[in-house]
């Protein structure tokens, strides 16, 4: 008889903080986290820049964001799932690597099909390194050392945050738009040097055997992909017929997936977490609430650099306060929400966030940065400090803990979606097509009509927590759930990662 093996389990994890190796394996997920959120915070600060330089129209800049947005939404949680089976160093050394080769090409870009294809490269490499950097924490660390390491990692992922836009606005001024680029070179060059010598292996032997859903990843895509075309289709003006087989393709994507994923025995995205009515609520919210912040962030830049005057780095630095804000009071907030209950967070928070929008409508030309930028984007960052934790407790506390991390993972998705088809539709509400981008008056009015907008999709998030966060009902939840780690800074761009997010 042959006996059936089975692959071995990974050790305990042992490394402890104050280790040098631990430190190099903090230095290396930390350097691995900032590469890409660094790219986040920079590329929409860029994009007037980069119109200029490549003479390309709106659509084209809204694909420039929407290719990496897309390939990271449909692969993320593959990504996480590759990792726990094939080792979450190696994924991680892939993505690396992968992600430095894309960001290259597109500093070498030498037109707008070339750089778009090469940010939907990157989005692949985001989605191979983004799980992996947070699960190798958890996986490496000593048990008493975890908590200290993940806060560790959130602090200095969260300062790389601040600093993206004050350094990309600076490289842009500069040296130029392609060197927001080709700077994740060096860093990947410095992650994979110390992960091939300081960062161990590690996987969950018990995905060896379950299969990928593949066919679920690529119909994900093809939906997105589809929508998101007729949507930037028809704010460039393209016709009827070429912006609705797009359209009818993404839907028609998107209902094979629906009946794929129910019927596959290890679905990506299985239906029924969505049976929890708090678990659809607080993917709900998170839907709206992405929305909002993709949507202003989006066009605020655009707003800053076209219609007041100001250049690259100011306006980089004009939105600062938003992180500075989320790395002083995250931790707070998640801190407060654990004690009392996440529903009235969920409330305030989001006003608080529209109250901070509708400020914007002061900016324009001649606005002044101390009268009507910074309190408007102070109001802002305030609101995202208050609801990002909770919100990601929520979540966790909305199903049993043993499928936290696939949890986690959804809602992370869900952000990343939202984000993706705001930038793709915001454009065509707000009347912005084709050049009218460079032209100040035409930038002022949308943006005063996109903010209207990203007030009510707040305003909509904190109904739903009205209706359907109820305390006693998230507290019972709460109780066996995972806390979630947010000790100094959430992402701005989506909720922060829990180990596991791929399976």
């Amino acid at each position: 008889m042959t006996a059936t093996t089975h692959p071995a389990a990974d050790p305990a994890p042992d490394v402890r903080l104050a280790s040098a190796r631990g430190r190099w394996i903090l230095a290396c997920v930390v350097l691995a986290s900032g590469m890409a959120m660094l790219d986040g915070t920079v590329v929409n600060i860029a994009l007037p820049t980069m119109g200029r330089d490549l003479g390309a129209s709106l659509s084209v800049l809204q694909w420039v964001v929407n290719a990496y947005m897309l390939t990271l939404s449909a692969l993320l949680l593959w990504g996480g799932a590759l990792g726990d089976r094939l080792g979450r160093r190696r994924t991680l050394m892939l993505g690396v690597a992968w992600f430095a080769g894309a960001s290259a090409l597109c500093g070498f870009a030498p037109d707008e099909g070339t750089l778009i294809a090469a940010r939907a490269l990157q989005g692949v490499g985001a989605a191979l390194l983004t799980p992996g950097s947070l699960a190798l924490v958890r996986s490496v660390f000593h048990p008493d050392d975890q908590a200290r390491a993940v806060g560790a990692w959130s602090a200095l992922t969260g300062v790389a945050g601040a600093l993206g836009p004050f350094l990309g606005g600076w490289l842009i001024d500069g040296p130029g738009w392609r060197w927001i680029f080709y700077i994740n070179v060096p860093i990947a060059a410095v992650v994979l040097a110390i992960a091939l010598r300081h960062v161990p292996e590690s996987r969950d032997a018990g995905t060896a055997d379950t299969p990928f859903d593949q066919l679920g990843a690529v119909l994900a895509a093809l939906s997105l992909a589809g929508v998101s075309y007729a949507l930037i289709a028809s704010s460039g003006g393209a016709s009827v017929v070429s912006t609705g087989l797009p359209a009818l393709v993404g839907v028609a994507a998107g209902a094979v997936f629906v009946h794929v994923e129910r019927r596959r025995t290890a679905p990506m995205l299985p239906p029924s977490l969505f049976a929890s009515r708090l678990f659809s609520a607080a993917n709900g919210m998170t839907l709206c609430l992405y929305a909002a912040i993709g949507g202003i962030l989006f066009m605020l830049p655009v707003q800053l650099q076209v219609a007041v005057g100001y250049d690259a780095l100011h306006a980089g630095t004009a939105t600062l306060p938003v992180t500075v804000l989320m790395l002083l009071l995250s931790a707070r907030a998640a801190d407060l929400a654990h004690r009392i209950g996440p529903t009235l967070p969920l409330v305030v928070g989001p006003l608080v966030a529209a109250s901070g929008v509708l400020l914007m409508l002061r900016i324009g030309p001649g606005s002044s940065y101390a009268a009507d930028v910074l309190p408007a984007v102070a109001v802002l960052g305030l609101g995202m400090s208050v609801f990002v934790a909770p919100l990601t407790a929520t979540v966790l506390a909305s199903v049993e803990p043993a499928r936290a991390g696939l949890a986690s993972g959804v809602n992370n998705t869900a952000a990343r979606v939202a984000q993706l088809l705001v930038v793709a539709g915001l454009p065509l509400v707000v009347g912005l097509s084709g050049e009218a981008y460079t032209r100040p008056a035409a930038v002022n009015s949308s943006f005063h009509r996109a903010a209207y907008g990203c007030a009510l999709l707040f305003l909509l998030a904190s109904v739903l927590a009205v209706l359907f966060v109820r305390p006693r009902h998230v507290r019972a939840r709460a109780a066996k759930a995972p806390r979630p780690q947010c000790r100094a800074h959430c992402g701005v761009g989506a909720p922060a990662l829990e180990p596991g997010d791929g399976r």
